[in-house]
């Protein structure tokens, strides 16, 4: 006679089924970044390029990661993609504005005041499409470049393909080589960032643009 099978208390059912919940979750976020969309254009020239914000550092100035969107953009608008670029970021992680230490950096490499436009509200990628494209309608634009590092520009495309515009993201380069354990660190942020985007934020943080 076999012994019989001791049961999962329910605790342990709790705890598998929470377990199994936040793998299923982990995948759907993976699987979501790799098969998001990157444009919905093949054109070449844009309205504007939009250059999406990450924290200045204590001292207000620019990081590596700021440095290197900003100056892709440079490149961009000197390569006649835009005549414009919109710097969208607010003071999130310090008192310096996102926007306002890019659009100020974007000047030191040569470009027009006339052609710099700040959005300094955006606390997150979602208000940086959402009130990047409002700024866009107040001038009659209609098309944007998406700029952002590599590791944001899928979870960016997932926002911008909810904006009634014609765009396609544009990866910054990275001014210094990254470590494979840094790359690795990125991708598990950014993967969790996406399932809260579509399990909360999506549903929730609605914005009209």
């Amino acid at each position: 006679m076999q012994p019989r099978r001791r049961a999962l208390s329910w605790r342990a059912r709790l705890v598998l089924g929470a377990l199994l919940l936040s793998l299923g979750l982990f995948v759907w976020g993976l699987v979501a970044r790799r098969l998001a969309p990157l444009e919905n254009t093949d054109q070449a020239h844009f309205d504007a390029i939009i250059v999406l914000g990450d924290p200045a550092d204590s001292d207000g100035n620019p990081t590596p990661i700021e440095q290197a969107r900003v100056t892709e953009a440079v490149h961009e608008y000197e390569r006649g993609v835009a005549s414009h670029l919109i710097f969208t970021g607010a003071a999130v992680k310090n008192q310096y504005v996102e926007a306002q230490v890019m659009a100020r950096t974007a000047a030191g490499q040569g470009i027009p005041q006339w052609a710099i436009l700040v959005e300094p509200r955006a606390r997150d990628t979602i208000q940086n499409a959402c009130y990047s494209v409002r700024l866009m309608k107040a001038h009659g634009w209609g098309s944007a470049e998406v700029i952002s590092s590599a590791w944001h520009v899928e979870r960016a495309g997932l926002i911008f393909s909810h904006m009634p515009i014609v765009w396609r993201t544009h990866a910054a380069p990275p001014l210094e080589p990254e470590s494979a354990w840094y790359r690795n660190a990125i991708a598990l942020g950014e993967t969790l960032k996406t399932v809260r985007y579509l399990v909360w934020a999506r549903p929730m943080e609605r914005c009209e643009p």
